[in-house]
């Protein structure tokens, strides 16, 4: 009998219903946990924030802030801050350990850029803010809201994925072994140190479950370029689970911000001053 057919014997298939009872274990274990970081926000805050994020801010009126993507700064916005200031009071910030923002000791993970960024609202008395997310932006973006809600008025989630199905295979293979390879020598190196935590925040990142997006209930745009990283039918899914979103995908690729400034903007300005 050939070698693959023994294996195939020895290490049968999962029957699907399997893998749905692992799905919904997974939901459970997900929304017990980020129940408990919200039992724990109190003894969290002032404890768990150790650095103050780097930020411009420009113009007037209603706060917009804007979360640049994983490995990047606010910088990537350069085409965005002057538009988006002649009609918004707009924020762009450094995320922990990019750009200008210090590093400190705290865990390099989504839920403490959550953190980082509620003590950031609060050092600038912020409420009922915009906040729009690009790619891992987009991913805290959405960690952000379904734990502290009410400091968003409206949410754009630009690239974002629930988890790295999410991901095009052409695009997550190379990001892993890119992990993997610096993880080997993190230990020798702070370069490769630096990597391979960068690289993990998609490698190991996010957890987010489709069932928990019910609770993101602030009027939402998801939108994506229709070359992305991240497949079609992924952000289709994320906006149908949201009860008050859109789903708009410009022609271009993930960073449809920079491949159609112009069309990126205008999206984005409507569905702000849109009466929802």
């Amino acid at each position: 009998m050939p070698q693959h057919d023994q294996i195939g014997e020895r290490f049968p298939k999962i029957p699907p219903n399997i893998h749905f009872a692992l799905d919904i274990f997974r939901c459970i274990f997900y929304s017990l946990l980020i129940q408990k970081n919200a039992e724990n926000r109190t003894k969290a805050k002032g404890n768990c924030v150790d650095i103050q994020l780097h930020y411009i801010e420009k113009g007037e009126g209603k706060p917009l802030v804007l979360l640049h993507g994983n490995g990047s700064s606010l910088d990537y916005f350069q085409n965005q801050i002057e538009t988006f200031s002649k009609s918004y009071r707009v924020f762009a910030v450094d995320t922990r350990g990019h750009g200008r923002s210090p590093r400190g000791t705290a865990p390099f993970t989504m839920q403490q850029f959550s953190e980082d960024l509620r003590a950031f609202f609060e050092e600038h008395d912020l409420q009922k803010v915009h906040l729009l997310g690009f790619s891992d932006g987009g991913n805290i973006a959405l960690t952000f809201a379904l734990r502290y809600p009410e400091y968003i008025e409206k949410l754009i989630v630009n690239g974002a994925n629930l988890n790295t199905k999410g991901v095009k295979l052409r695009y997550q293979i190379p990001i892993e072994i890119g992990y993997r390879l610096a993880k080997l020598s993190a230990s020798k190196s702070e370069t490769a140190r630096r990597k391979s935590e960068m690289l993990g925040l998609m490698v190991n990142e996010p957890h987010i479950c489709v069932a928990q997006l019910k609770n993101v209930t602030m009027p939402t745009l998801v939108l994506v370029g229709t070359n992305d990283m991240i497949k079609e039918a992924h952000s289709r899914t994320i906006a149908a689970a949201l009860p008050h979103a859109e789903f708009v995908a410009l022609k271009g690729g993930h960073c449809i911000s920079k491949d159609a400034p112009e069309a990126y903007n205008c999206t984005v300005l409507d569905f702000l001053k849109k009466q929802m």
